[in-house]
């Protein structure tokens, strides 16, 4: 094997301080931090590792075999291109390292106050309910859309199909029970739904949120070396499983083309070439190569977008800003024709980072990550409904992982509309609960009076 790039080794040096820190805190934290270190592994240093070793030609089909690497040659082109990489990712390794030491000297035990609670219980399961009669509508209907797609058949009933996320995710989490055969039921149903999703939408994301979300519950309740090696099994079942189904849904002449394009790497590669193909931000750091820095958005243009995604687009004269849609045609376009390609992309903080503000950009932009990430583990730990409901939210959305400003904005602010809808749920649930709980006691209480009456 030849030797890795040294941005390669500085990237590996940070993403082992981020374990570090990781160590270093506990609970929700330690679980997100982890996570962070293994995704961005993935795209900055197994897929640069296996172009390195493999220095395979790029074929029609191939997305690991980047045809703008082969042409500068994988040796230069993949140190060039993860430069700014290797910097955003040391200075976000040293913020949360920085943090995780703060947060030590200054800890206080965090307990989850909605955890098992019966209202946000029955919440959570009628969400998911509503969501997924709306996911079998979607996929029934063929509007479930898929992964990297700019628009859906059916905007409303893309959003419908969102409480489902909330529902499946949340429950994995904060549902409790006296009876562990109650729990690995449930937990087992959950999966197999998100599992059946992905499969539907083509995307990593649901399973992928499922796995994570099943890690942060146990953050929650206490870890063993039998938990930690079923989230290792629940994820590469996913992945696997995810593989597997897609290649049922495919077509003979399909099959025969993606094992031509896999026959171009070594036996011991092939295997995972699937699950690299998951993990494309190292396509992202190329675009932003071949753009430059300071070239995409200004400083002015970004702040206003950031405030947009915030407002619901029925209350905007104009169309807000797509992100993933915007970097496929104006980033990716400027090396790549994408003229007759409509699709969304993941660009990743770093990336976005450098294509709009160069070195401060990426400090910026790794920074508005590390905010949005500790947010994030401090909300799961909220009594407040709607804080929960948010973070719950970004548990199946990976924009901590795979998105810049822009993108992560843009998600909370997709998602502020279903977290409404949930408080919504939430106020009728306890209302309905309520009713119940008195129609029970008046319903226990009369016979007795009556009886009472009767003797007299």
């Amino acid at each position: 094997m030849p030797a890795l790039e040294p941005e390669i080794l500085v990237i590996m040096a940070a993403l082992a301080t981020m374990v570090v820190a990781a160590a270093l805190t506990s609970g929700v934290l330690r679980v997100l931090l982890v996570a962070q270190a293994l995704y961005w592994a993935m795209s900055y240093v197994a897929r640069p590792a296996v172009l390195l070793t493999v220095l395979p030609d790029p074929h029609f089909g191939d997305n690991v075999a980047d045809p703008r690497l082969a042409a500068l040659g994988y040796d230069v082109a993949i140190g060039e291109v993860l430069r700014p990489v290797a910097f955003g990712l040391s200075v976000y390794a040293l913020l949360v390292l920085g943090y995780a030491l703060w947060s030590r000297r200054n800890r206080t035990p965090r307990v989850a106050v909605l955890a098992g609670d019966p209202d946000l219980t029955a919440t959570l399961g009628v969400l998911y309910v509503l969501g997924t009669m709306a996911r079998l509508a979607a996929a029934a209907t063929g509007a479930a859309g898929g992964a990297g797609e700019v628009q859906s058949a059916s905007p409303i009933l893309s959003l419908l199909t969102m409480p489902a996320t909330l529902g499946a995710v949340g429950l994995i989490v904060f549902y409790r029970s006296a009876k562990p055969v109650n729990t690995a039921l449930l937990l087992g149903i959950l999966m197999l739904g998100e599992l059946w999703w992905t499969t539907t939408i083509q995307s990593k994301t649901p399973v992928l949120g499922a796995a994570l979300a099943i890690a942060v519950r146990f953050a929650l309740t206490g870890w063993s070396r039998g938990k930690i090696a079923g989230i290792g099994a629940v994820s590469i079942a996913g992945i696997a499983g995810f593989d597997w189904l897609q290649s049922l849904k495919s077509t003979p002449y399909l099959r025969a083309q993606a094992e031509l394009v896999d026959s171009a790497y070594p036996e011991p590669v092939r295997p995972f070439l699937g699950l690299l193909r998951r993990f494309d931000l190292l396509e992202a750091a190329t675009d932003a190569y071949y753009t430059g820095p300071s070239t995409w958005l200004s400083p002015g243009e970004v702040v206003g977008h950031l405030a947009r995604s915030m407002i619901p687009g029925q209350l905007l004269a104009e169309p807000k800003l797509q992100s993933g849609t915007a970097w496929a045609t104006e980033v990716r376009g400027a090396s790549v024709d994408m003229s007759q390609i409509s699709v969304s992309l993941a660009e990743g903080n770093v990336n976005e980072g450098y294509v709009i503000g160069g070195t401060a950009g990426v400090v910026v932009g790794v920074a508005f990550t590390a905010v949005v990430l500790v947010c994030w583990s401090r909300s799961l730990y909220s009594r407040h409904l709607p804080a929960v409901m948010f973070g719950i939210a970004l548990i199946e959305v990976p924009v901590v992982f795979e998105r810049g400003m822009l993108g992560s904005a843009e998600t909370l602010g997709k998602y502020l509309q279903v977290v409404v809808l949930a408080w919504l749920t939430h106020l009728v649930v306890v209302e309905w609960r309520r009713y119940r709980q008195r129609t029970t006691t008046t319903g226990t209480a009369v016979p007795v009076s009556v009886g009472s009456k009767g003797s007299e």
